[in-house]
Formats: structure tokens, sequence, C-alpha cells
């Protein structure tokens, strides 16, 4: 039990570590400075929940690592993030649909997760619920201010949407983890978030007059079992680079 709650959490805590530096990328090159800002803002929420995640994840673990060892000291083969995070900024709408399709999943997840048996879990959630909170309305907000917008807009916003899609099952695909703790109350079943999920995807795609893709396209999996894509492990290399280079270093 003990072992399945440590890769649970720590599955929690590599979604927010990726995803937040993919975001960090974006620091400085952001198509406007409020949204350089607001990506940059947005990381630094993912970093501090990756950081409670890590926290507990060590604890759960029991081997004397903690946030640093986890995050910056295991190879790509040992994170458990969903492939859709590890995919690389592209352009504002790659990021952003990359961005919509995680927060909407990501609050559906922690609500449920607040109601958590392990009363850890339950309180990260809630502290991390209330961020998310703003970052599922602020990326679909954008995503129909995009697809209802230009000509062009419209275009690259739906390309973003459809190129990124068959990475959203692995969100509601469960294994032999995810099994345990539904079992144990400590978390959702996934498939239990797949419709709500859906029709709030049918409701963003329609306000922004753009076509959802099916939802029983083939989807991609193996983030959650350490199967990735290439681009994690080039992400990784940037990410992890001081902390190789220079073992144990301090400020």
């Amino acid at each position: 039990m003990s072992d399945q709650k440590f890769m649970y959490v720590l599955r929690l805590a590599d979604n927010a570590m990726v995803l937040s530096q993919r975001l960090c990328e974006w620091c400085g090159k952001g198509p406007a400075l409020e949204e350089d800002m607001a990506l940059s803002n947005v990381g630094l929420d993912l970093i501090g929940q990756a950081r409670f995640w890590y926290a507990y994840a060590g604890e759960l673990e029991g081997k004397g690592r903690g946030e640093d060892a986890l995050a910056f000291l295991r190879d790509a083969h040992d994170y458990r993030n969903l492939l859709l995070l590890e995919q690389p900024n592209g352009s504002y709408a790659d990021t952003l649909a990359r961005q919509f399709y995680f927060d909407a999943w990501h609050f559906l997840l922690l609500q449920q997760l607040t109601h958590s048996t392990d009363e850890r879990i339950a309180g990260i959630a809630e502290k991390s619920l209330k961020e998310v909170s703003y970052h599922a309305r602020r990326s679909a907000d954008l995503v129909v201010r995009l697809g209802d917008g230009s000509e062009k807009s419209h275009a690259m916003m739906q390309a973003a949407l459809d190129e990124l899609w068959m990475y959203t099952g692995e969100m509601f695909r469960a294994d032999a983890v995810d099994d345990a703790m539904a079992t144990q109350g400590v978390a959702p079943d996934p498939s239990a978030l797949r419709e709500p999920w859906l029709n709030h995807m049918r409701d963003i795609f329609s306000e922004a007059t753009l076509k959802m893709p099916p939802a029983d396209a083939w989807m991609q999996k193996g983030g959650k079992q350490g199967v990735h894509t290439e681009h994690l492990g080039y992400l990784l290399a940037e990410m992890q680079f001081l902390q190789r280079a220079y073992p144990g270093a301090s400020w």
C-alpha cells in the first residue's frame, strides 16, 4: 500500500514539475508582457505544488530522498508524468492547448482529492485547488478568445488542440496504482473524471467555435509507467544540469 501511495503521489509531483519547467521556458519570450508574466506565475504555482507532493512522496518512500533528490536526481525512465506535459511548447497555441487540457483535468482531480482518506493528500489538494481554479478559468478563456478570434488564431488553436488530443486519454486510464488508491479511498477512479472533463471540453470548444476531436480517438499511453517521448530527456537535461554538475551544492 505504501509503495503504491508513494508512486501515486510521485506522479502528482512529476506532473506539476515537468509542466512548470515547460512554462518557465517561456519566461522572457511570451507573446505579450501580460502573458509572459501570467505563464511564469502559473509555472511558479506548479513548482510550489510539486514541492508539497515531492516532500510527501519522500516521506512515504522512507529512503531519505527529499524534494531536490526526487526532482533532480532521477532519470527520464523514473519519471511518472503524463506524456501530454512533456510535449514541447511549440507556438503559443500549442502551449495553451496543452495547458487547457491539463488544467481542466487537474481541477477535477484536485476536487476529488480534497475528500481523500489521506489527510495529507487532502490538505495539499485543498491548497492547490485555489490556484488551479484560476489556471482552469484562464486557459479556457484564452482558448475561447483565440478560437473565436481572427482567422489565423482560429486555425492555429484548432491545429494545436487536434495535435495534442491523443495525449489526453492517459489521464483517464487506470492501472494497478490507480486501482489501489481508489479502493482505499485515497484517490478517485480516473475513469470517473472522463465524462465531466469531456462535457467541459464540449462547452469550451463550442463557445470557441472550434471542432472537438472525437472522444473515441486513439490515445497514447505510457507516461505513468515511465515510458516517455524523447522530449522528456532534453527537458530534464536542462532542468537538472546544475544539480548534476555540482552535486549537493547550495546557495
